[in-house]
């Protein structure tokens, strides 16, 4: 019975050091690859901020290779990327009530699907899968839109988000070769 209770006292602090130690030193070095960014936007009456980590290209096929087509995408690394507004505001057509909200797309070849859920988790993936699960869960979702994708006539290296006003604010998102364009109105 004693030599249980070492072998138990044992793995539980295992656990606890991996959790307390390891995972914040993996979270570290996958930031050193995907560096956390923050785009804002706070003029004509919106204050916006998307907070992500910024993936590089480094020589490969990005969408439809790496990110698959027609999946759920964390987009971004690490984290969910977190989509944040001080008032409500309208994404294309529909109401989004001020708040934070993890930041989900569905790329495909010719449009994607932008999804904003009301739980932001630890961490954008299951480590299980190997990455290519999500851990979002659809119970939580409050917004979801598509829209046409853009090629670029020159890749972009890192992943980027920002905001683009001109007759009219877009919140844009692009990698490689491609990108899309978000309505946003107050």
């Amino acid at each position: 019975m004693k030599i249980l209770k070492w072998i138990l006292g044992i793995l539980i602090a295992l656990i606890l050091l991996f959790y307390f130690v390891g995972m914040p030193y993996l979270r570290e070095q996958t930031k050193k690859h995907s560096p956390e960014k923050t785009a804002a936007y706070t003029k004509n009456g919106f204050d916006l901020a998307v907070h992500y980590s910024s993936p590089f290209k480094k020589d490969r096929v990005i969408f439809g290779e790496l990110i698959p087509f027609d999946q759920v995408w964390r987009t971004g690394a690490n984290e969910p990327t977190v989509f944040e507004s001080k008032s409500d505001i309208r994404v294309m057509d529909k109401v989004l009530a001020a708040g934070k909200y993890s930041m989900w797309t569905i790329p495909g070849r010719t449009s994607w699907t932008l999804i904003l859920n009301k739980e932001i988790p630890d961490w954008g993936v299951t480590i299980s899968s190997g990455g290519r699960e999500t851990t979002r869960n659809t119970e939580y979702d409050v917004l979801e839109v598509s829209v046409p994708v853009q090629e670029l006539d020159a890749p972009v290296e890192s992943f980027t988000i920002d905001f683009e006003h001109t007759d009219q604010l877009y919140l844009r998102l692009y990698w490689d070769t491609t990108r899309i364009r978000v309505p946003l109105n107050n």
